[in-house]
């Protein structure tokens, strides 16, 4: 066998799925992500009905699930299109029939800009910039390729990362869009503070959205008095869409975590009287050892980020000590049912979205049935 016909076989050989439809929960392979459907679908019209009734548009964010079965959910649900954060990402939810994404992102590279043109010929394309050379790459890529794409200028609300931090730059940017007319167009702003989402109590989240409102309504006016009419206004996430829902600024909202959760996004105290999300994520892993004092689980740094904590097991009386690369050690006090070898147990991420990247499937129940298993099709869609 040739080199290149061994390349073709090993690059092929994607895993088979953990349980197939019809299968008992207890029946499915491990370590495996399951999601449970019942609270999938309450998170998702919980927050879907939300940001629809207050009159703007739900535009889920598809890094944190890498899956098209959930985006076509989410579409059917009310949503008007998706994010995501790399071209590879959007490729990856075109080719499946998603017809409205904005990359929530700067793309710079002609190779990554010239495939983000091309794609614009089959969907409808957003991005966002904050340097005139992106928008130079966009627009020659665009003209050359003979397509159009939403431009959107990202302003830095007070994430430190990217984005304008003023009028000045954003109209300057305006107008170097505006050049490669009518192959790009300017159609507003984008302002997401990441930091804001896990702001643990609700008065430093809605504090966060108040001055982003602010400064984003400014630099609106400021760019609108140039001639430039700003369309979209789109940011928020998981914690605080209803703060952006309730603005009378943002048009449409960017959730993204909500329809699975994690620990982290848990974390968050609500206002007094809101329900929180429910857990629909779980890391499902069998006890492969049982010894003095700890069991030993089969899924480790390979089934679960852990950039926010551990993973939290859902079993009285138990807890996690340490993950290593193929194993979860976890330890009991005195409350704690023993562990058997073969038992299985449930784990709570505590980043969906990281997690998620590790798999290449998700396994969706109901009750003690496996009722679907939805391939993570952009998993590792890095570029």
């Amino acid at each position: 066998m040739s080199h290149n016909d061994l390349s073709s076989t090993f690059t092929s050989n994607i895993q088979a799925a953990p349980a197939a439809t019809g299968d008992l929960l207890d029946s499915v392979d491990t370590p495996a992500l399951l999601v449970d459907l019942d609270a999938f679908e309450d998170n998702l019209a919980r927050v879907h009905t939300r940001i629809l009734q207050a009159g703007l548009q739900v535009r889920p964010h598809g890094k944190a699930h890498k899956s098209p079965a959930i985006a076509h959910k989410q579409i059917e649900a009310g949503a008007h299109g998706i994010c995501c954060q790399k071209v590879s990402e959007a490729e990856v939810f075109v080719d499946a029939g998603i017809q409205d994404v904005l990359i929530t992102n700067q793309i710079v590279g002609m190779r990554k800009v010239d495939r983000l043109a091309a794609l614009a010929g089959r969907a409808h394309i957003g991005v966002c910039v904050d340097h005139p050379i992106q928008v130079e790459q966009l627009g020659d890529a665009v003209v050359k390729e003979g397509t159009h794409i939403d431009v959107l200028v990202e302003v830095d609300i007070g994430h430190g990362r990217c984005g304008v931090a003023n009028a000045f730059e954003a109209i300057d940017l305006a107008r170097t869009i505006q050049q490669y007319h009518p192959h790009l167009r300017f159609v507003g702003i984008h302002a997401f503070r990441g930091s804001a989402q896990h702001m643990r109590q609700p008065q430093e989240r809605a504090a966060a959205v108040t001055s982003a409102v602010e400064k984003v309504r400014g630099i609106v006016q400021e760019l609108e008095a140039a001639g430039f009419a700003c369309t979209t206004i789109t940011g928020g996430g998981t914690g605080t869409y209803m703060h952006e829902a309730s603005s009378t600024l943002y048009t449409e909202v960017q959730p993204g975590s909500y329809v699975l959760m994690d620990t982290d996004y848990a974390a968050n105290k609500l206002e007094e009287g809101s329900t929180p999300l429910q857990h629909a994520l779980f890391g499902l892993c069998t006890v492969i050892s049982v010894q003095a004092g700890h069991a030993v689980l089969d899924g480790g740094l390979k089934a679960f980020a852990v950039d926010q904590g551990l993973p939290r097991i859902q079993l009285a009386g138990w807890s996690v000590k340490t993950l290593s690369d193929e194993h979860t050690v976890i330890i009991p006090d005195d409350t704690a049912t023993p562990l058997h070898v073969g038992d299985k147990v449930r784990l709570i991420p505590s980043h969906c979205d990281p997690t998620v990247n590790l798999h290449d499937w998700l396994i969706a129940f109901r009750g003690k049935t496996v009722e679907h298993a939805w391939p993570v099709s952009a998993r590792g869609a890095l570029f």
